[in-house]
């Protein structure tokens, strides 16, 4: 088995949700719950077709966010795993919408982050492992963290 790591540069205030899945039908329904979710969201999306042709299949909103899905879905080439880009939306907003996608087995990560991929290949083929999201915590939050914490959700709107 080799190990190998897929970085995913993040630019431009975009948002990646990549996980896995179990049959081509998942594309359509993927692509289903996304627009569904916000007239305004735009997105891109590919999936890694993992028998039959074993296709790059891929879906959006957004060109520009097609290619750059299908892109590292080619670099990640892992069967049956899907990466999203969202750009004026975010995974809190589809993210129970793409978990409720019958043919979705997991989510292994939704961020605005620089994201690493870890790919082990055997001679089967490739698979995540996993995914490292973000820099490691600088410490823990003080009661002044904390109030801030509260007042950025309140003052997004996510909290009242």
């Amino acid at each position: 088995m080799e190990l190998s790591v897929v970085p995913i540069e993040m630019t431009g205030g975009l948002n990646v949700i990549i996980g896995q899945a179990h049959f081509i039908k998942a594309v359509e329904d993927l692509h289903e719950a996304l627009a569904g979710s916000s007239p305004y969201l735009q997105f891109g999306l590919a999936f890694n077709e993992a028998s039959g042709p074993c296709l790059i299949r891929r879906s959006g909103n957004a060109d520009d966010l097609v290619d750059l899905a299908a892109r590292y879905a080619e670099a990640i080439g892992a069967g049956h795993s899907f990466i999203v880009f969202l750009r004026d939306g975010f995974p809190i907003n589809v993210l129970n919408a793409l978990k409720g996608v019958p043919e979705v087995c997991t989510i292994f990560c939704a961020t605005a982050n620089q994201v690493e991929v870890l790919i082990a290949q055997t001679d089967l083929g490739r698979g995540i492992i996993g995914v490292v999201d973000g820099m490691p915590p600088a410490g823990i939050e003080t009661p002044d963290d904390e109030a801030a914490r509260r007042n950025l959700l309140r003052e997004i709107g996510y909290k009242l």
